[in-house]
């Protein structure tokens, strides 16, 4: 068998199981066997072969692997605006009900209703905020 072939071979081995652990090492080595292939193709020796296997998977996973590491990192997901204020405490300044009250939300008045429209919250009482509706904070009190 030709030493392309063992090469190549190589390189669709590591490229599927590359697909199976989405590493990028194998897909990496894979690609580093590929250029092999290339090299025993054109009937440069083992040795060298050899070789370039070597530098160019040394390299491709010192040099380009963390950087296809830093660009799957996702950074966290980071709420702004209204949707920031979803899970925040708020204090009722202006007694809570199913149909209005008034809370303050970080420094902020809002216009509030109870998530539970059979409660009455007092003022003075801290609440979460569950969800923004428009302008209105549905607050359910803590426990």
């Amino acid at each position: 068998m030709d030493s392309w072939i063992f090469w190549l071979i190589l390189a669709a081995v590591l490229g599927v199981a590359e697909l199976f652990t989405l590493t990028a090492a194998l897909g990496l080595l894979g690609a580093a066997s590929l250029l092999t292939a290339v090299v025993a193709a054109i009937g440069l020796p083992t040795g060298l072969q050899l070789a370039v296997f070597i530098l160019s998977s040394v390299s491709g996973l010192a040099v380009l692997r963390p950087i296809a590491q830093r660009h799957v990192a996702l950074p966290p997901v980071q709420r702004f605006g209204v949707a920031a204020l979803v899970g925040k405490s708020a204090y009722v300044t202006r007694e809570v009900t199913g149909l209005n009250g008034r809370v303050r939300i970080g420094g902020e008045e809002w216009s509030a209703r109870a998530y539970d429209e059979t409660l009455v919250i007092p003022a003075g009482a801290t609440v979460d905020v569950i969800q923004i509706e428009g302008a209105t904070a549905l607050v359910y009190p803590r426990e």
